[in-house]
């Protein structure tokens, strides 16, 4: 697995986790509300559209997503969406913080498996 100097020296946050994961399951079409609504619908959890779009962006400086603004649209008030695509580098930094996460939690006796 490749391993580049920005996946080591900063870790991903809970939220980016979150959203490259959403990112790899909605594929090229994803846009903010969309990701926002996987991520609650898989996590039970409410986040707000501005926290995950300032973790959007702060994959985006990271060249983990890259992002491009569609056709305006008269539903949106002639609003663009800004789509988001999952990278190549994202795509590996979202792999290497599983590989923590399982690695940490891997043999530990919570009480997981218990119905």
């Amino acid at each position: 697995m490749p391993w580049s100097e920005q996946t080591v020296s900063k870790p991903l946050s809970e939220l980016e986790v979150l959203a490259l994961a959403a990112l790899a399951r909605l594929g090229p079409d994803a846009y903010g509300v969309l990701i926002r609504q996987e991520i609650e619908d898989r996590t039970d959890r409410s986040i707000s559209i501005g926290s995950l779009y300032k973790a959007l962006h702060r994959l985006e400086k990271r060249q983990f997503v890259s992002s491009q603004l569609g056709e305006p649209t008269a539903v949106r008030g002639g609003r663009a969406k800004k789509y988001i695509r999952l990278e190549p580098q994202g795509r590996d930094a979202l792999e290497a913080s599983i590989r923590a996460v399982f690695g940490m939690v891997s043999g530990l006796d919570i009480g997981w498996d218990r119905g």
